[in-house]
Parts: structure tokens; C-alpha cells; sequence
């Protein structure tokens, strides 16, 4: 689980739906451009497909 850094603080609930989020932003996304499974998150709202190198926007969690 990625919420392990936090150890014992902040309790259950904000960790587990942290943790699906950040789950969900750091997996890799279909690109809109090539349809490719290439897309991995540069920065809040930026987005950037590893194989046709465009880079685009998108949602602060999700590309699409």
C-alpha cells in the first residue's frame, strides 16, 4: 500500500481514498493521439505520451 509513509497518522479513511488515487494518477493511460497505453503524468494537469512524445492536458488526476 502507498500509504505506508504516512504510518500511523491522519487515520484510515483519507489514506485508503489517497491511495486510490494516487494509484489511479501513476498508472499508465491510454494516449488520445496514438492509442497507445503510454501516458504517464508530468505534472499537475500535464500529461505526456512516452511513445509519440506529444505532450497535452488533461485532469490533475487522470489524462482524460
Amino acid at each position: 500500500m502507498p500509504t505506508k509513509r504516512f504510518g500511523a497518522r491522519y487515520g484510515r479513511r483519507p489514506k485508503k481514498s489517497f491511495a486510490k488515487i494516487e494509484s489511479s494518477q501513476r498508472s499508465k493511460h491510454k494516449c488520445p493521439y496514438c492509442n497507445k497505453s503510454a501516458v504517464k503524468r508530468v505534472a499537475v494537469g500535464i500529461w505526456e505520451c512516452r511513445k509519440c512524445l506529444v505532450k497535452f492536458a488533461g485532469k490533475a488526476y487522470t489524462a482524460n
